[in-house]
């Protein structure tokens, strides 16, 4: 955008090409006449010009915008754009404490767009106590809590330290508004977690990690078309953690391709479908044979006092040899018990809900022992309650937990049947945009024989948001 001191610079070079290259009271020279040519060209440009620096100026007055610096790299403050699904809590960026404003996007506005981006950095520094045996290095129970890693009669406990900062993050956002008032917004955002060590030995120099996509989506209107939440993940029920998310046991956790459709407080989505089974042993199998997209449907309402929302699944589960359906309910929301107090909540269960919890912990399916397909039922859920100590200093205390109501005879003694969780945190923030945090932990993984293995940790993390 050009600046009003851009303006009256060139303003002012126009006026002393005048002085220099218009002597008064002689015939024009060939050589003159060009020069007047010039001159004419330089009008004609600083009036586009000027009309070009009205017209910004017009439509960042409309927008409530301030004029950026006057630099061609310059940004402005502004509100963040729509997020993911209602992106908020531990899985994207943490919320902002009480009383104060959320953390602000940068963005620059050129012509009807308005470009923005933002992310974060965050190291986590974590150690970890294990009764029953290993977790492997470079895997996901190392960096954050993943239940179904926690060891189980694996050997003699374990202790670890881990450095990482895998999970900074960094987004980008434009959006418009036609002539015709059609709203276009478009999202792209990256983390450079990707399931572990990206090479053999990366820790010992270098610890490069590629980027990961999260989300990649665009929204038309009352449409969404990409890679985002699933429209049953309820995010705004997710408590602050130090940890990734923390409460993974009882959590919706799916990021996908979709078609959405948002009319006031109902959503509806088609979502891309995977079938992960087991047969006759822990082992998940993925079949890749659906057919027919997942299917949800949500309906949430908010108020002063918090939220609530309430969604449904039903999905196709297939092999190559046979097929069942699948049907799951989640409920969720969020609720003030005071100025300084929050309660967040998550409830979920059904057959068929498998991958949609705990970040896969279930299969979606098992063969039974007279080789049809059956839909795997579970339950999960999980509270936590927040507290601001003050403006600067927040905590949360949370419970999760898992059961699977797995077949013994089926799948074997080893399947996971049961994982739970307890945490509690505190969160500093210094100034705006800097958290500093710490988080003790306690997981526990039963299996179906009974035998379980239980997983210590203290979590620390400094997190710059931008």
């Amino acid at each position: 955008m050009v600046s009003p001191a851009a303006f009256r610079r060139v303003t002012l070079a126009c006026a002393i090409t005048a002085v220099l290259y218009v002597p008064a009271g002689f015939a024009q020279s060939p050589k003159e006449s060009e020069q007047d040519a010039r001159i004419q060209q330089l009008e004609s440009e600083l009036l586009a010009l000027k009309q070009i620096v009205q017209a910004q100026q017009a439509q960042l007055a409309g927008t409530g915008v301030e004029p950026a610096p006057a630099t061609a790299q310059a940004t402005a403050a502004s509100t963040t754009p729509a997020a993911p699904a209602g992106a908020s809590g531990a899985a994207a960026t943490a919320s902002a404490p009480a009383g104060k404003a959320p953390i602000q996007a940068s963005s620059i506005v050129n012509g009807d767009s308005r470009f923005s981006f933002g992310g974060f950095i965050k190291l986590d520094a974590l150690s970890t106590w294990t009764s029953d045996g290993p977790i492997a290095d470079g895997t996901p129970g190392r960096m954050f809590y993943f239940p179904t890693g926690t060891p189980v009669n694996a050997g003699p406990g374990e202790s670890y330290t881990d450095f990482h900062a895998q999970f900074s993050r960094i987004w980008f956002g434009v959006d418009r508004v036609t002539s015709s008032g059609d709203t276009i917004k478009g999202y792209v955002e990256f983390d450079f977690f990707g399931g572990g060590n990206s090479n053999v030995g990366n820790e010992k120099f270098s610890n490069g990690y590629p980027p990961t996509l999260r989300h990649a989506y665009v929204q038309w209107n009352k449409w969404l078309a990409g890679q985002t939440w699933s429209n049953a993940v309820d995010l705004g029920s997710l408590p602050e953690s130090v940890d990734f998310v923390g409460i993974v046991d009882g959590t919706l956790f799916a990021r996908q391709a979709q078609i959405r459709y948002t009319t006031g407080n109902w959503s509806f989505s088609l979502e891309n479908p995977q079938t992960w089974y087991q047969n006759g042993s822990p082992a998940h199998v993925q079949s890749g044979q659906n057919n027919v997209p997942d299917a949800t449907a949500r309906w949430q309402t908010r108020g002063d006092w918090g939220h609530f929302s309430v969604a449904g699944i039903a999905r196709q589960l297939r092999t190559r040899t046979d097929s069942t359906t699948g049907a799951a309910l989640s409920v969720a929301g969020s609720f003030k018990l005071g100025d300084n107090d929050t309660l967040q909540y998550t409830l979920s269960g059904g057959p068929g809900l498998g991958r949609y919890i705990g970040f896969g912990m279930a299969p979606d399916a098992y063969i039974d022992v007279d080789g049809s397909l059956e839909a795997q039922d579970l339950v999960a859920g999980f509270a936590a309650w927040r507290h601001d100590w003050n403006d600067r200093l927040r905590s949360t205390l949370a419970y999760s937990a898992a059961h699977i109501d797995t077949d013994l005879a089926a799948i074997g003694p080893l399947a996971t049947k049961k994982t739970q969780s307890w945490r509690y945190n505190l969160i500093y923030s210094p100034f705006p945009r800097l958290d500093v945090g710490a988080e003790i932990s306690w997981g526990e993984r039963t299996l179906s024989n009974g035998d379980s293995g239980d997983l210590r940790r203290l979590h620390t993390t400094v997190k710059y948001t931008f």
